[in-house]
């Protein structure tokens, strides 16, 4: 079953964020996962929340997810993001197929 990470992230310096975002992709090809939105136009329907720039990540499942986020190949990136960016990041379990 697919799992998915879904992050709203603030980001502090633009110019370092370009650097993270390279480190990232690359970690994130090593676990299998695939971008399904990243920082494009979103919009509120309803409620509170008005997210910053929005990501969505695909995973083959939760496991490979977590395994991902907490792997070596992402560290630096994960280091990197926190220091010029802030973020919410969560972890859902798909539909099966």
């Amino acid at each position: 079953m697919p799992a998915y990470v879904i992050a709203d992230v603030q980001v502090a310096d633009p110019a370092r964020y370009e650097e993270y975002k390279r480190l990232a992709a690359a970690s994130i090809a090593t676990y299998g996962g695939k971008y399904i939105a990243r920082g494009g136009k979103s919009g509120k329907l309803e409620g509170e929340w008005t997210p910053n720039r929005l990501v969505i990540l695909e995973f083959e499942s939760y496991q490979r997810a977590k395994q991902w986020y907490d792997s070596p190949e992402y560290r630096p990136a994960r280091e990197l993001r926190r220091a010029i960016a802030g973020a919410n990041l969560v972890f859902v379990d798909g539909m099966p197929g």
